[in-house]
């Protein structure tokens, strides 16, 4: 079962959730790939997805893509601990959970800081990461 999460590869946030994700897949379940990646414009070009915006996280499950508020819920659910009781919020409507997930990503360079070029995994991580 193919599970890619694409994230802004220079977003000081995403790259923070990434690793937050890595440290809470235990079954290794997920990959990753930089929206700015050669990778993540040929994977998602079938899907009219223009990745070199970096504006949301992107996963790619089985064939089909999820965005925003709705792929941060999906790979909740995946994680060890509580943290799957967040799909939950599933039932809010999506213009809700976007909206908001919208705001945090307008500002998130601005809260977050941004890197000037895309975080390196370590050689233990590299084998996660496509592209």
């Amino acid at each position: 079962m193919e599970r890619i999460i694409f994230f802004d590869g220079l977003c000081n946030l995403c790259n923070g959730a990434v690793q937050f994700v890595i440290k809470r897949d235990t079954k290794n379940l997920f990959q990753f790939a930089s929206l700015q990646s050669e990778y993540a414009t040929e994977a998602l070009a079938k899907f009219n997805l223009e990745p070199q915006h970096g504006d949301s996280i992107v996963l790619l499950e089985n064939d089909k893509v999820y965005q925003r508020s709705t792929a941060a819920l999906r790979v909740a659910r995946r994680l060890k601990g509580l943290w799957p009781m967040l799909y939950a919020f599933i039932i809010v409507p999506r213009f809700i959970r976007d909206a908001i997930y919208n705001y945090i990503a307008k500002n998130r360079y601005k809260w977050f800081g941004k890197k000037e070029s895309c975080w390196v995994p370590t050689p233990e991580l590299k084998e996660k990461f496509l592209g």
